[in-house]
């Protein structure tokens, strides 16, 4: 079974937050709240995590999975961001959005785009998985808690446990959580393309 932590959504427990951190580090994949939805996550690095995670939402091989970064600072690490895409990206981060941008060196071959080298990257709002982020120091490689047959993500921690409680080393229970998944936009042009509408805004991307 996994391990259930109840974490306080808008004042994590740090001694909570620190036992989901070393499931992380031992190799672990767990379910938490973002500003979005509940989601699937790991380390990084994690190769076996990462398939793990396909498996469970029975995603090929094409399917990008995001890393969720704890602020700009770092997501200059793993994306290329210029001047005009930094004003933008600090206009609306942290905040429910997914942002597809070109990839450095800096992330895995296994988790860009198969024939770009490009990679969707977050900043979260939500205040347990900031505290997770910034207790690990290093982003989560994650994907939306969608499971197979499902149009919306799993959104009740009793019902997250009674399928995922045997197939997740961690599920963080921080209550009801949304039921609509991060707005995608392409920063990968001059203008900025909505991908996917969720619940972030579209409306400053479509002017």
């Amino acid at each position: 079974m996994s391990q259930l932590l109840q974490i306080h959504p808008d004042s994590p427990q740090a001694r909570l937050i620190k036992q989901g951190v070393e499931v992380l580090r031992a190799g672990g994949i767990m379910v938490y709240p973002t500003d979005s939805s509940y989601a699937l996550g790991c380390l990084m690095g994690n190769k076996t995590g990462l398939e793990r995670i396909r498996r469970l939402r029975q995603l090929d091989d094409k399917h990008n999975f995001t890393l969720v970064c704890k602020d700009l600072s770092q997501l200059g690490v793993f994306a290329r961001v210029d001047t005009q895409v930094f004003r933008l990206l600090k206009a609306h981060v942290p905040g429910p959005y997914t942002f597809i941008l070109h990839a450095t060196r800096e992330v895995p071959r296994m988790l860009l785009h198969p024939k770009r080298r490009t990679i969707g990257i977050r900043v979260p709002a939500q205040p347990i998985a900031q505290a997770l982020l910034e207790e690990l120091d290093e982003p989560l490689l994650s994907v939306s808690l969608i499971l197979p047959g499902e149009l919306e993500p799993l959104s009740d921690p009793y019902d997250i446990v009674e399928q995922l409680g045997k197939q997740v080393d961690l599920i963080i229970d921080a209550g009801l959580g949304g039921k609509e998944a991060s707005t995608v936009v392409s920063l990968l042009e001059d203008h900025p393309e909505v991908l996917r509408e969720g619940c972030g805004d579209i409306e400053p991307f479509i002017n």
